[in-house]
């Protein structure tokens, strides 16, 4: 199953033939856990990379249901479904991105921001669509209130333990894709400083047992920068599309406005309010002042930036949009030519009549009464 066109061969495990072949080594990987369900000896070990680990079985009036908890074997599932990211990332890139770039001709910088925009296009909107089902199906949107009640929320329900599982995969196979798709220097630090702040934010939500009010600040986010996304990408094939950016920019004032309103409402008073205070390990209890104000911190820093870029990005804007209005004054509008009048019999020329064939117009005879 090859992902990439071989225009050269590479001598084997040199770097380069690594790059090319990436995703094809990734997927002898996952076929070779795959085989591993097949035989008795090897099928537990291999269930412990697919399937969620640490799940509790309860009794309610629905019948028996399954919760799931976090834990150290859940690195192992990580890791399984960061080779699966690395598989879709490269079907993405040569079924659908490299085709279209092949159609827009693109230069090196703009052919790099619109790989990066059409992947996280991809999964921005995978992940919004997946987190609002799961906020639907668990009616956190219809009961604001548990996003904070009955805290620690230890034990999940499997679609929300794997919807973590693979967002944690997905942001840390971010990482070497950098190396892979030969990212350039002067855009990795950028795209670090985003692949980091998920990472922290995605983690910390997961072990602090905050996952409810996660997922919700998850689909804002997400959905946020699909609207970003899709505007770039609608500006790379044609740099007049300028509508999106302001769509998105009014959804991204409005995201960082709910974000920092329901963090504050969950942790700062929801939290603060609750009955078991206190830090409890073994049941997952990270109800203390000091968490809740790392947290806060930590929320306000990031809207914070995310907002100074958001201003940085907005006066760039309007600084090349007046460039190009002062360019266009200068230039002016062309005169038009004017037309010369001709009579309908021809054109004067030397002060005599000239027909257009270039014969003289015959004079006109007077008939007499």
């Amino acid at each position: 199953m090859a992902f990439r066109r071989r225009n050269k061969s590479y001598p084997f495990f040199s770097q380069e033939f690594l790059i090319q072949n990436h995703a094809d080594i990734v997927f002898g990987l996952v076929i070779v856990v795959l085989i591993g369900l097949m035989f008795e000896a090897t099928a537990k070990t291999a269930i412990l990379f697919i399937q969620p680990q640490y799940n509790i079985s309860t009794l309610s009036p629905d019948g028996e249901v399954t919760f799931y908890h976090y834990g150290w074997r859940d690195c192992a599932t990580i890791l399984f479904y960061f080779f699966i990211a690395i598989i879709l990332h490269a079907v993405v890139q040569e079924y659908v991105l490299d085709k279209v770039n092949r159609r827009l001709h693109l230069s090196k910088s703009k052919n790099t921001k619109f790989n990066e925009s059409g992947q996280l296009c991809v999964f921005h909107l995978v992940s919004s669509v997946w987190t609002l089902y799961i906020l639907v199906t668990e009616g956190y949107l219809l009961h604001p209130s548990s996003l904070w009640e009955n805290y620690p929320h230890v034990h999940l329900r499997f679609q929300v333990k794997f919807f973590y599982l693979a967002q944690l995969a997905y942001w840390l196979h971010a990482l070497p894709e950098l190396y892979f798709q030969k990212v350039r220097k002067e855009e990795i630090p950028r795209q670090l400083q985003y692949i980091c702040l998920y990472l922290l934010h995605v983690l910390a939500a997961y072990m602090l047992n905050l996952s409810r009010v996660g997922l919700v600040l998850l689909f804002l986010q997400y959905f946020s920068e699909l609207l970003f996304h899709i505007a770039r990408l609608f500006y790379f094939t044609d740099e007049g599309h300028q509508k999106m950016f302001d769509l998105w920019a009014a959804g991204f004032v409005f995201t960082r406005m709910v974000t920092l309103t329901l963090s504050f409402l969950v942790v700062g008073f929801g939290l603060a309010r609750a009955e078991n205070q206190g830090f409890d390990l073994e049941m997952g209890n990270f109800n203390t002042v000091l968490i809740r104000m790392t947290v806060l911190l930590l929320v306000c820093v990031t809207q914070s930036w995310l907002l100074w870029k958001f201003i940085r990005f907005q006066l760039r804007r309007w600084r090349e949009f007046r460039r190009t209005q002062d360019a266009r004054k200068k230039a002016g509008p062309k005169p038009a030519p004017r037309p010369l009048k001709r009579d309908s019999l021809g054109h004067h020329e030397n002060g005599v009549l000239k027909a257009e064939n270039g014969a003289s117009p015959r004079t006109k005879k007077i008939k007499a009464p």
